[in-house]
């Protein structure tokens, strides 16, 4: 997926301006396309240029970076979370439900290394890949980014096929549990993701 460039950033000013609009616009279009739940506890946001110019925006609202060159490593560093070729990229985020009982709820979590997570197609399975699985990453807890390799075409042509339920599933002591079968805007969407990404490293 071609990666952001200082080209496609709001100033700072016009960025603050047209924030609220924005935001709201942001939400609705995750909601709608991007995000996939599993369970009370757990949401699957999935990465592009889309998704992430918001987040990038949002960084350099709040570090008020302007300068150029800052600007330009800010971008390095976050283009590295769009989705590869035959690759989604989802952040993984961990709701507590009881802010007393975090540590609770999230103890499930520390021995999750990601293909306890699975994208199920059918008869079939991609299992996700932790990327964030240093053992601070890990004792942070609350957010992850996950990745699902597409390696193979029949992966892909089961994805694309709308005939074919997909849904995600979690298989950890402590927090198992199936989500709903993808909405087709979702579905979609990612199915886009991959198209892109082949079309991209053509």
């Amino acid at each position: 997926m071609r990666p952001l460039a200082l080209d496609d950033l709001l100033p700072l000013h016009e960025f603050a301006a047209q924030r609220r609009a924005l935001f709201e616009a942001h939400v609705r279009y995750v909601d709608r396309y991007r995000r996939a739940r599993v369970g009370p506890s757990l949401s699957l946001v999935f990465e592009n240029r889309q998704t992430l110019w918001f987040r990038v925006q949002e960084v350099l609202r709040v570090a008020r970076l302007a300068d150029a060159a800052r600007v330009a490593e800010e971008l390095d560093v976050y283009n590295r979370l769009l989705p590869g070729l035959g690759r989604l990229h989802a952040a993984l985020l961990i709701e507590g439900t009881d802010e007393t009982r975090l540590l609770d709820e999230l103890a499930p979590w520390r021995t999750f290394r990601g293909e306890e997570l699975r994208l199920r197609l059918g008869g079939a399975a991609v299992p996700a890949r932790l990327v964030t699985n240093r053992a601070e990453d890990l004792a942070v807890g609350t957010a992850h980014w996950v990745e699902f390799a597409f390696d193979d075409d029949v992966a892909r042509r089961r994805f694309a096929d709308a005939r074919r339920r997909a849904h995600f599933e979690v298989l950890l002591p402590g927090y198992g549990h199936v989500s709903e079968p993808l909405g087709d805007d979702v579905r979609q969407s990612l199915i886009e993701d991959l198209a892109l990404s082949d079309r991209d490293a053509a």
